[in-house]
């Protein structure tokens, strides 16, 4: 008897895994193959825009995506790093055969977990509750709680043109009859759709006609416990390229013979990720698109095609890929493909993670309708934790709207539900200020100490942490810069406003162009780049900050105002029939929840709040 089983071994699975076991729970990873934990079917990269942040928090809370994404990348850099810290995001183009390995590595080092092979395509419930999985050959095996992280395996099948093979990514095999018996349990089965484009032959590319795209010349890390592990003159180039007439005239042409237009996929498409032939009818007016190549392993000649997936024929996709400037005599190795897949409806998901209708059954990752590598570690870690905190009859663990990207994530899946794979984006975020990736490990570390995820060692180091900014913080109110003729000299060779009479360090780094390393010129400053970090961002950002404090608090005493299990919601008058068709189905935990949701009004919230008052609160 196993107190966690975690099904399927993608990045999900890895981190659900690790984190009950690292909580000391009996948990078992059952996957299909052994050699395909932490696989990257599609982008040999983590992080990205939103998607870093996520890695970040990931390994605040203790998980490992961040420290294996830094041991097995060849590239990194900070994007949106000239912009403010709210949209900053590292990415890394990670080596696809080394990031797995690395994985596997952390995971059997793990007490608590056993890693089996095995497919599973049944689970055991008795009266609503999980008592384990059924394998595809019988077997049973007993758990307390299960965590499904199917990935893209449930159903699959291959798109290319008008082909339609069964099968997950890479040919392989696919569970064919899980998605059916969770039908039978009462959950709501949707199809959904993602893709892949090609891999080209390093020898067949003509980088000479293309763009060089670089690592940073700054170390960069996702994780907080760990030094960088690479050479920045030891970097990888990728490289840009770009679409052109030739190209979207090929797509038009022959945009038919794609799965997609053709009438051949039944899934929904990730909006925000689109194929080319779907950007280049939605974006009509564009005269090209970006493409990246970008290399997918130090010890083999296979180069990914970023921003190139397509379901077209493979004799189609070769024109596609010969038309784009550099790649005339382009050899391709593994054809773009589209692959449809069965998810869960996320509404019929707590804010746990926890399933509705079947007590102890988590999910995470593509399963719960997202897209992402990243995404999917989100959700995994939460998974892990709060079955973990069942079994051990403590309170989950819910992150809200502005402690974490990935509270935003989870609260938008099982609120607002999907209608196309989802993906992370700054946008969606709220309190993005808040949620930045300098301060993952202030937001959410000390979390991950009290349900026991991280160290004692970790713990004593944030606290450090914590006392240097406020040490810094008041220091930097007391230093002044004299403004000799050396210092205004200074000043006016990088073009600086000079200051006509000195002014506190706090003083100067509120101007724009003042920075801790422009001041080192003058003043020592014997702390951590990661502390003049904050302090600088608190300083010039200080107002601002303070002003989403206040709104995030607001929001925070709303989140307070619960709604009781056992509302009958067809009782409550005046509610308009939409509100409380969605009420009853999303069921939500909070006031705040409840007025996220879609189709749910102000005027019914205010409905909703005065009922709750008077049948619930009366002595208030």
């Amino acid at each position: 008897m196993y107190d966690v089983i975690v099904v399927g071994g993608g990045h999900a699975g890895c981190e659900a895994s690790n984190i009950a076991a690292k909580m000391g729970m009996k948990t078992l990873l059952l996957t299909m193959n052994k050699n395909n934990i932490a696989d990257m079917p599609c982008n040999p990269s983590i992080g990205g825009t939103a998607k870093g942040i996520i890695v970040r928090e990931v390994d605040a809370l203790g998980g490992l995506m961040g420290i294996v994404a830094d041991k097995s990348h060849f590239q990194i850099k900070m994007l949106n790093n000239s912009k403010g810290p709210a949209v900053r995001s590292l990415r890394a183009q990670e080596d696809k055969r080394v990031y797995p390995k690395k994985m596997l590595e952390f995971l059997e080092k793990n007490k608590n977990l056993e890693i089996k092979e095995g497919l599973v395509e049944d689970l055991i419930v008795e009266d609503k509750e999980v008592k384990g999985v059924v394998l595809s050959d019988g077997k049973e095996i007993k758990s307390k709680t299960v965590i499904l992280t199917t990935g893209t395996y449930t159903k699959s099948n291959i798109l290319i043109g008008s082909e339609n093979t069964p099968g997950g990514p890479h040919g392989e095999g696919r569970s064919n009859y899980l998605s059916d018996n969770l039908k039978k349990l009462g959950l709501n089965i949707i199809r959904l759709k993602t893709g892949t484009p090609q891999r080209i032959k390093k020898e067949s590319i003509d980088f000479s006609k293309m763009h060089e795209e670089v690592g940073d010349d700054t170390y960069w890390t996702f994780s907080h416990d760990i030094k960088p592990q690479y050479k920045i003159n030891e970097q990888q180039k990728c490289y840009l390229v770009y679409t052109n007439e030739k190209t979207h005239e090929i797509i038009r042409n022959h945009l038919k013979e794609s799965a997609m237009y053709g009438g051949y996929a039944t899934g929904v498409g990730p909006r925000y990720c689109p194929s080319i032939e779907d950007k280049i009818v939605r974006f009509a007016d564009k005269e090209r698109h970006q493409l990246f190549l970008e290399p997918e392993s130090i010890y083999y000649d296979e180069w990914y095609l970023q921003g190139f997936s397509t379901s077209m024929p493979r004799n189609i996709q070769e024109e596609m890929v010969h038309s784009l400037k550099g790649l005339e005599n382009a050899v391709i190795t593994k054809y773009a493909y589209a692959i449809e897949y069965d998810a869960i409806d996320p509404l019929q998901i707590k804010p746990n993670l926890e399933n509705k209708l079947v007590e102890g059954l988590f999910t995470a990752g593509q399963i719960n309708g997202t897209s992402g590598y990243e995404e999917a570690a989100g959700q995994g870690i939460i998974a892990g934790i709060n079955a973990s905190l069942k079994l051990q009859n403590k309170e989950p663990l819910i992150l809200r709207r502005d402690e974490a990207y990935i509270g935003v994530l989870i609260d938008d899946l099982v609120t607002k539900g999907i209608t196309d794979p989802y993906r992370m984006l700054t946008s969606r975020a709220e309190f993005r200020l808040l949620l930045r990736h300098d301060n993952a490990d202030l937001r959410l570390r000390e979390k991950g100490y009290f349900i026991g995820t991280i160290s004692e060692e970790q713990y004593k180091r944030l606290q450090k942490k914590k006392e240097d900014i406020k040490k810094l913080s008041e220091e930097v109110k007391k230093i002044k810069l004299d403004m000799t003729d050396e210092v205004k000299n200074i000043f006016e060779k990088n073009n600086f406003e000079v200051p006509k009479y000195s002014l506190t360090v706090e003083n100067l780094l509120k101007r724009p162009e003042i920075t801790f390393d422009f001041l080192k010129e003058f003043i020592k400053f014997n702390y951590d780049k990661e502390i003049l970090e904050q302090v600088e961002i608190n300083l010039r950002y200080g107002g601002y900050i303070e002003k989403a404090y206040k709104e995030a608090k607001k929001l925070e005493k709303i989140e307070e105002k619960q709604i009781p299990d056992d509302i009958d919601y067809s009782k409550i008058k005046n509610l308009a029939s939409e509100a409380r068709q969605k009420l009853s189905e999303v069921r939500p935990r909070t006031i705040a929840q409840a007025s996220r949701i879609s189709g749910v009004n102000p005027v019914d919230i205010t409905v909703l709040a005065i009922y709750l008052k008077k049948e619930y609160n009366k002595n208030e």
